[in-house]
């Protein structure tokens, strides 16, 4: 991974982690938690899309996309994980 993809990939995570804090109301984790949050989710959300043969837009958009779901998937989980205790 280059320099430049790193930057991308961090960027996306960070915007993916902030959407996903968005859509599930009431759980942003600040920066580092949000980037966390975004990263995981980019893998969460590529995997599911390849799982059930989901195309997405290529290129920027795609994987913010990509990301945003399966950050929103992943903050739900952490959302129902927390309420159960």
């Amino acid at each position: 991974m280059h320099g430049e993809s790193l930057i991308i990939f961090l960027i996306v995570g960070v915007l993916a982690g902030w959407l996903g804090g968005i859509i599930v109301k009431g759980y942003g984790l600040g920066l580092i938690g949000d980037m966390i949050v975004g990263v995981i989710g980019s893998f969460i959300g590529g995997w599911l899309f390849s799982y059930f043969h989901i195309l997405r837009a290529g290129g920027f958009i795609g994987d913010l996309i990509g990301a945003t779901v399966g950050a929103v998937l992943l903050l739900f989980v952490l959302r129902l994980v927390r309420r159960a205790r």
